[in-house]
């Protein structure tokens, strides 16, 4: 969203990560996604494509309240995600209960995010910033674990900020599914 927001034009592969094509592996030797590589640039972290996007054209400001955005992706990033994966692999962590991990994420990110969007139509005021495209994917992705539960809970505000944001021009206009790349 950010490369697309930003007016940058790529070229994307579609990667099987049970069948990494060497050509990948040549430029990005860790092996994980997404990577994006601009001439000798090689950039492999999400956040950090974001970044690098956002400082070539940021017509609106994404990265305005910089600090305020990284402290909301620290909170995601980190202990939500976690959650997320317990949540979203339950047979990976059999010790920890749906319950407990439920419990969590409502305590460390889904809560405080409905409490921010009580306030303003975006993470950080009435404008999309930075935190609002990095955090939306995992918001997102937990919606859909179970999305049941997710339509019964009383996230209303942070449901209405989901549906905007999965609705929205930008998000439907990179939301394409790609044939595997298998290199050359």
């Amino acid at each position: 969203m950010a490369l697309s927001y930003s007016g940058i034009s790529v070229e994307i592969r579609e990667i099987s990560l049970r069948d990494k094509p060497l050509d990948m592996l040549s430029i990005s030797p860790k092996g994980t996604v997404p990577v994006l590589q601009a001439g000798p640039l090689v950039i492999e972290q999400s956040l950090e494509i974001m970044q690098w996007a956002l400082s070539q054209s940021d017509k609106d400001g994404w990265l305005n309240n910089l600090e305020a955005s990284a402290d909301l992706i620290t909170i995601n990033d980190g202990p939500f995600k976690r959650l997320l994966d317990q949540y979203k692999y339950p047979n990976k962590f059999p010790e920890v209960a749906i319950k407990d991990t439920l419990d969590k994420a409502m305590d460390i990110c889904l809560l405080p995010l409905e409490q921010r969007l009580q306030k303003s139509r975006y993470l950080l005021g009435d404008q999309m910033r930075l935190a609002d495209v990095a955090i939306f994917p995992f918001i997102r992705q937990f919606s859909m674990v179970n999305s049941v539960w997710f339509e019964k809970s009383h996230l209303n505000h942070l449901k209405k900020w989901l549906n905007e944001q999965i609705e929205s021009d930008l998000f439907l206009s990179v939301m394409h599914k790609y044939p595997t790349w298998h290199g050359k």
